[in-house]
C-alpha cells in the first residue's frame, strides 16, 4: 500500500532495531535486505547498548523481575520511585526480542539464567515460570526465543485459561474474571512461542477461545454493562510495557492473522478506528507519554512528540485491516 515518501523516509532514518521493521512491513523490501538491517541489531544502535549492560551470570541488573541491586549506569527521574523498574532481565529480554536480535547474540545465556537467575516469588527457577500469567508468556516468549525448554510453560496456559476464555494474573487471589491486560500478554507470548517453536494445537486453541473473549467485548468494552474498560485502552505509548490499548492488542491481532491465516474479524472494527482517529494529519501518530520506572535509556520519543515506534504500529495495522477488508 503506497505511503507519503516523507513519512516513510522519516521512518527510516531510525535505528535498525525499528529500521527492518519499516523495511519489512511498510517499504516491502525483499527479505534479503531487512535480514541485513536486522542482523545490525546485536552491533549498533540501542540494541548494542543493552547487551552491553548484561551481567557476566547471564542477567540484567541482578534479578528476573525486578532489580536485584542499584546500577549507576540505568537512568534515573525523580518522578520514576513509584513506578515498576523496567531494568531487570526480564524486561531487557523483552525488549530486544522486540528489536529483533537474533538469538545467536546471547548464546549461553539461556543456560545461565536457568544456573543463576531465580524469581522474585518463591525463589523458583527461571524457565518454568512462576503464577503470574503476564510474567509467564514473557518468559515463554523468550525462552522460545533463546532455546531453553519452556514445554511444561507452553502447557501452563491452557492449564489456567478462566472459563471466560482469558486469563487473569490475580487467579491465584482466586480471581475468576478474566483481564483484558493478562489476556493480551498471554495472548503475544503463547503466539511467539508458537511462531518459534511450531504449531501447538492445544496453545492454538486456547488462543482462539481468548480471542472470542477479546471480540465479544469488541476489544474496547466490559461485557456486564457495555462501558469502556478503562482510560489506558487509547493511552498509546512505547514502550508498550503491560498495558493493554487498542494500538497493542490490533498490533498482536495482525500477527495473529498473518499466521493463522485468518481474515481481520469485523468485530475490531471500533478499535481500528479508535486507532485511526490519533492519526495526525501528516500520517504520525504521537507518544502518549511513557510508563513510570527506571530504564536503561528510552527507545522512543518523550510524550507529545511524533513518535517512530507508534507510527510503524499504527501504520501497519491499517495497512493489514484495510487491505483484507
Amino acid at each position: 500500500m503506497p505511503h507519503d515518501p516523507e513519512l516513510i523516509g522519516w521512518l527510516l532514518d531510525t535505528d535498525p532495531a525499528l529500521l527492518w521493521q519499516v523495511q519489512r512491513d511498510l517499504v516491502g523490501e525483499p527479505e534479503q535486505v531487512w535480514q541485513a538491517t536486522r542482523a545490525l541489531v546485536g552491533t549498533t544502535g540501542m540494541g548494542a547498548r543493552l547487551l552491553a549492560l548484561q551481567d557476566d551470570d547471564g542477567q540484567w541488573a541482578g534479578g528476573s523481575y525486578f532489580p536485584g541491586r542499584e546500577d549507576p549506569r540505568a537512568l534515573n527521574r525523580p518522578d520514576d520511585g513509584d513506578g515498576q523498574p523496567y531494568t531487570a532481565t526480564t524486561w531487557t529480554l523483552n525488549t530486544l526480542r522486540d528489536f529483533g536480535l537474533d538469538a545467536s547474540a546471547l548464546v549461553g545465556t539461556a543456560h545461565k539464567l536457568d544456573a543463576h537467575c531465580r524469581w522474585d516469588y518463591d525463589e523458583l527457577p527461571y524457565w518454568g515460570g512462576e503464577v503470574d500469567c503476564c510474567i509467564n508468556a514473557f518468559t515463554l516468549a523468550n525462552g522460545a526465543w533463546l532455546g531453553a525448554d519452556v514445554a511444561k510453560l507452553a502447557a501452563w496456559f491452557p492449564e489456567h485459561q478462566l472459563p471466560d476464555g482469558g486469563w487473569n494474573c490475580e487467579w491465584v487471589e482466586g480471581s475468576t474474571r478474566s483481564s483484558f491486560h493478562s489476556t493480551l500478554n498471554s495472548l503475544k507470548g503463547m503466539l511467539w512461542y508458537e511462531q518459534a517453536v511450531g504449531g501447538d494445537p492445544a496453545l492454538r486453541a486456547a488462543r482462539q477461545r481468548a480471542h472470542e473473549y477479546l471480540l465479544e467485548r469488541r476489544l474496547l468494552y466490559r461485557l456486564h454493562d457495555g462501558e469502556r474498560v478503562g482510560f489506558w485502552v487509547d493511552y498509546f505509548a512505547y514502550p508498550l510495557r503491560w498495558v493493554y490499548s487498542a494500538i497493542n492488542v490490533l498490533d498482536y491481532l495482525r500477527a495473529a492473522s498473518i499466521y493463522d491465516q485468518t481474515a481481520p474479524d469485523p468485530r475490531a472494527e471500533e478499535a481500528v478506528e479508535l486507532v485511526r482517529a490519533a492519526r495526525q494529519p501528516d500520517g504520525r501518530w504521537l507518544q502518549g507519554g511513557r510508563f513510570k520506572g527506571q530504564v536503561w535509556f528510552d527507545v522512543d520519543v518523550p510524550k507529545g512528540e511524533p513518535s517512530p515506534w507508534l507510527t510503524l504500529m499504527g501504520t501497519r495495522i491499517l495497512d493489514w485491516w484495510d487491505r483484507e477488508r
